[in-house]
């Protein structure tokens, strides 16, 4: 009865550029690449020891990033240690530790990797 002559095929010319699927590709690998250092970075911090070590605050400083365009401003606050063999190691570190040290501060630092325990002020 009826002919069916066209009969639409998406491999002519209704997918994607060629472009688009390279650069979504490049976007899937980066975001897989954070994926795998995040539980990297994890799983070694998991495994090192949990050190103590007597250590005084060198240096303060916060990054931050975002804010443009009705985006959320984020700040993050790292911390950095002098330990008492010269060593000096830094640390992020919430808002809240942030605001209480003060650089000159000494006590005992207790860290576990890159992971950052806690922080006793007293006295070396």
């Amino acid at each position: 009865m009826f002919s069916n002559d066209f009969e639409p095929s998406f491999s002519s010319g209704f997918g994607p550029p060629w472009w688009f699927i390279v650069i979504a590709g490049i976007i899937v690998l980066f975001i897989l690449a954070a994926i795998i250092n995040g539980i990297r970075v994890w799983m070694s911090n998991n495994a090192s020891p949990i050190l103590t070590h007597p250590a005084k605050v060198i240096s303060k400083r916060t990054k931050t990033s975002g804010g443009g365009n009705d985006t959320m401003v984020s700040t993050y606050y790292y911390i950095t240690f002098q330990l008492s063999d010269a060593e000096r190691v830094e640390f992020q570190v919430r808002g809240t530790e942030y605001g209480l040290l003060v650089e000159g501060d000494t006590g005992i630092l207790t860290y576990q990797g890159t992971r950052y325990k806690e922080f006793s002020r007293r006295p070396l």
